[in-house]
């Protein structure tokens, strides 16, 4: 695989992408690659960035700068910061772009977050409502959709806290909301069993609408509905993101060393990284598209157009005030 600045990466492939099911990707023909928009949202220190890396299986973000101790104190404000890899997946091209949101949870108001990143979200939709109501349409048009967010829960062991419960319900309805605990080799496996378990009593009890895998069994082989099945028991995904690799047996291996021992970042028995990434980048990557076009975007043009205030172009130049610049972006 190759990241966005043509480098090679020297890490070894998904053992989901090249071994469990080759050639599952849907859009193979696509000629210029297939976009995909990909956001994340979660607190400071669970592993944004060291995951954004491990995903592109190459450095794209740089860690952020150790703060000068004077002003540690000052929160600083959460900002969109975008990113674009050209990847290639099981034989598929993928133009990948992710919106990370460095500063969310720094301060006291969440709420301004939550606003942002909603705001953020609806604005693509508008850009898209706007191109559709041109007479003429506009064929460098760049769709930045955000077809899934990936929400870094704190791995705390306890539960859901009211701000992880606030941001899901919020965007459940505009986006794929995909929850995953970050850091979760801070938690034993029994932690981590339990946890997973208070996370989704919390999500059912509290109506907490999250990206659920297709479970429709008539349109389903036995194959695809026994996985999909097995990815709903997985939720939410336990990720460890690393950038060390090391070789073992004559192959790139990545791993985080501990005193106790290591963890294998595509090891599904120590991480759930990789059959996250697989499921990001080739088996769902279809339906998360198809669900963000057909169910999440029509419900929100319905609502606009039910509301009388359907997108045009000038309504778009919110997303400039906002700081957004979606079609900077490879799409």
């Amino acid at each position: 695989m190759k990241d966005g600045s043509g480098e090679e990466s020297n890490v070894a492939p998904s053992v989901h992408s090249y071994s469990s099911r080759p050639g599952s990707h849907r859009y193979k023909n696509a000629k210029k690659g297939l976009p995909f928009n990909l956001m994340l949202v979660g607190e400071p220190g669970l592993g944004r960035t060291t995951f954004l890396n491990t995903l592109c299986e190459s450095t794209v973000a740089q860690p952020a700068e150790i703060p000068n101790p004077e002003q540690a104190h000052i929160a600083e404000p959460m900002r969109f910061k975008h990113y674009a890899v050209d990847m290639e997946e099981d034989g598929m091209k993928i133009m990948l772009n992710i919106v990370d949101t460095p500063g969310f949870g720094n301060g006291t108001d969440s709420e301004t977050c939550f606003n942002q990143i909603q705001e953020y979200i609806e604005a693509q939709y508008d850009e898209v409502l706007a191109e559709e109501n041109r007479i003429k349409r506009n064929t460098k048009f760049r769709d930045a959709r955000v077809h899934a967010v990936l929400y870094f829960i704190n791995p705390t062991g306890h539960s859901l806290r009211e701000i992880d419960i606030e941001l899901m319900k919020r965007l459940g309805n505009r986006t794929n909301v995909i929850p995953i605990i970050g850091r979760s080799d801070s938690l034993t496996p029994r932690e981590l069993v339990l946890f997973k378990q208070r996370i989704m009593n919390d999500i059912s009890f509290f109506n907490v609408p999250i990206y659920d895998f297709p479970n429709n069994e008539e349109d389903e082989d036995d194959e695809t509905a026994e996985e999909n099945a097995e990815l709903r028991m997985m939720m939410p995904f336990a990720t460890v993101g690393c950038e060390e690799v090391i070789n073992q047996d004559g192959r790139p291996v990545r791993v985080r060393t501990y005193p106790w021992g290591v963890v294998q970042v595509d090891n599904d028995e120590h991480s759930d990284f990789d059959r996250l990434r697989y499921v990001l980048l080739n088996s769902h990557i279809g339906d998360l598209r198809e669900r963000t076009q057909s169910t999440l975007y029509e419900l929100y043009r319905t609502e606009k157009l039910s509301n009388g205030t359907a997108a045009t172009p000038e309504v778009t130049q919110g997303a400039v005030a906002l700081g957004m610049q979606p079609r900077s972006v490879a799409v």
